[in-house]
């Protein structure tokens, strides 16, 4: 007989194939073939546990490729500091990363909010041709807003 997880897993990879998301099809594969070589006991832990943080390394050195083969350098570094959008850019970054450190711990502890965001993240990685960056920035996003509700809870 044929578990719900492997059932929901069929129901996500039909929705990759339908939205024509390589990404969501690539990872269910990947998650079923570990599954059923037997090696999930072993690999899934350290996949939630590591997983988010090897993604971001990964996304880290694609991010400084043109740094290291030379398409980037401080003459360019230079000249986008001189433009409005290049500040806007710089500020988005910062924003992002000190809400998305917020965001992993809240993964690690909220068993319920993980849930919720990792649907989200499926949903628009499925439906809007989203990125699956979603949980990390949304547990940030989800953190602050968390916390501005609490702030508002004690003032009122």
């Amino acid at each position: 007989m044929i578990s719900q997880a492997t059932v929901f897993m069929f129901i996500l990879l039909f929705v990759g194939l339908i939205a024509k998301n390589q990404s969501l099809i690539i990872a269910v594969i990947a998650l079923l073939a570990i599954k059923w070589i037997g090696l999930g006991e072993k690999a899934f832990p350290i996949l939630q546990e590591k997983g988010i943080h090897i993604g971001v390394t990964i996304i880290t050195i694609a991010v400084l490729v043109p740094i290291v083969t030379g398409q980037i350098g401080f003459k360019e570094l230079n000249e986008a500091m001189k433009s409005t959008y290049a500040w806007i850019a710089l500020g988005a970054g910062i924003f992002v990363a000190v809400i998305a450190a917020n965001g992993v711990e809240l993964l690690k502890t909220d068993p319920h909010i993980t849930a919720a965001l990792v649907f989200g993240t499926i949903l628009a990685v499925a439906l809007f041709n989203g990125v699956a960056v979603g949980p990390l920035i949304g547990a940030g996003i989800a953190y602050m807003a968390m916390k501005i509700v609490e702030l508002i809870s004690r003032l009122g």
